[in-house]
């Protein structure tokens, strides 16, 4: 094993044993269906000239100087591409995605990994002793604690296992939405909350719109508003129409108003006007804050046919441990669970096994009110009616509960009933 760090200003010397420069970085890249990148040059400082040797002109690495096969001024300098790394430039010190660990760590240290004579990045050393080996005092540090009975902490990540943020370049490694995309939007909205603007507009820029939309779901419309500010009007909006009604509307209500405008009218028609009508209630009123996402259906169908309606219309809910039921003018006229709805022989109607006293707020209630209808009838959704109970929408329990429980508290709750 070789480490960058002790590479790194190591003298460079010809065929002949002349020394012609010292080593500033080293060049690898990522191509093919090897993960790890393949070390493919190195840069020798030369006088004041700077040289990307080929690594084929490179007779050893890890000794005490680096040895060339041949003169300097003998050797065709390499040309990088634009998937190469310079790992000293690229790597060392900027912060990196552990797509393992979930969390954005720091590069301390490179370990390389000789395989058939030729070197791969293998690891990312983030620990203390990585940073130790960058001062030169790794070995000081590892006599000193040895006479405790322990070496300084070492933390190695895969080089599998993390996705580069390269400070004003953009990610460099592979296809980062695949290994992203893995993640929970959760720990994806953690993680952006670790980076800076320019890195969470990359981050957000590699992921799929429907990522994109649920990451947002996991944050605070204020914190919303900020990673969505240079993102294309086009993106937005398609992200919006991903989103869940009553967090689009919270998002765009964020934003200034000229943009919000825009971005409904870039929107399809359908969803638009879902978010408008959330748009025109007060923000702590049970409309202001409720989903227009939910399930209803028709008293007069059977078990059976519920359970078939459910399946072609339950994608698109917020919640299905409810669905309600409401007659031909769309009023609210029960509801049930989807154990009654198992339970219930399959020709039974809808109206025989359906609760007919139904908990629900209205429209204009407000939040506090809702929070407590919910807390009193532990309720994980509560429907939304107008003055003659036509059924609107449904605020589920994080959203009721928001003014109560601490957001910080409240984002940790297992979403028991999405």
């Amino acid at each position: 094993m070789a480490y960058v760090s002790e590479l790194i200003g190591k003298p460079v010397v010809e065929a002949n044993g002349e020394r012609v420069g010292r080593l500033t970085d080293l060049v690898a890249s990522a191509r093919g269906d090897i993960p790890h990148p393949k070390i493919v040059a190195v840069v020798v400082k030369h006088g004041r000239t700077t040289l990307a040797v080929p690594f084929s002109s490179v007779a050893l690495l890890a000794v005490p100087a680096v040895a060339l096969t041949q003169s300097l001024a003998e050797i065709v300098p390499y040309e990088p591409s634009e998937r190469d790394l310079y790992l000293a430039r690229d790597v060392l010190d900027k912060q990196i995605i552990d797509t393992d660990g979930m969390r954005v760590v720091r590069v301390n240290d490179l370990e390389l990994a000789r395989v058939n004579g030729h070197f791969y990045v293998a690891n990312v050393d983030i620990g203390i002793l990585g940073l130790l080996r960058r001062l030169g005092l790794a070995r000081v540090a590892q006599k000193f604690t040895a006479r405790l009975g322990r070496g300084p902490s070492q933390s190695i990540i895969s080089w599998d296992d993390v996705e580069l943020l390269s400070g004003d370049q953009p990610m460099r490694l592979k296809v980062p939405g695949d290994r992203m995309a893995d993640l929970h939007p959760a720990d994806l909205a953690e993680i952006l909350s670790d980076l800076n603007r320019s890195e969470s507009g990359k981050l957000l820029d590699s992921l799929d719109v429907k990522t994109v939309a649920d990451t947002l779901e996991a944050v605070e419309p204020d914190f919303q508003a900020s990673l969505v500010e240079t993102m294309p009007d086009e993106k937005v909006a398609d992200v919006l129409e991903e989103m869940a009604p009553d967090e689009a509307a919270d998002l765009l209500a964020e934003l200034p108003q000229d943009r919000s405008r825009e971005l409904l009218k870039l929107m399809e028609d359908e969803e638009a006007e879902d978010v408008r009508r959330l748009l025109s209630y007060p923000d702590n009123s049970a409309g202001g804050i409720m989903t227009t996402e939910f399930v209803a259906i028709r008293p007069n169908l059977t078990a059976e046919q519920a359970i078939c309606a459910l399946r072609e219309t339950a994608q698109e809910a917020e919640t299905v441990f409810y669905v309600y039921v409401t007659d031909s003018a769309e009023h609210l006229v029960g509801v049930f669970s989807l154990s009654d709805l198992v339970l219930a022989q399959p020709e039974t109607p809808v109206n025989q096994f359906m609760h007919s006293r139904v908990v629900s707020v209205n429209v204009l209630d407000d939040q506090d009110e809702v929070a407590q209808v919910v807390a009193k009838y532990n309720l994980l959704a509560v429907p939304v009616v107008d003055k003659q109970r036509r059924l609107l929408g449904i605020v589920t329990a994080d959203d009721a509960l928001d003014k109560i429980i601490p957001t910080a508290w409240k984002k940790r709750l297992p979403h028991m009933y999405r």
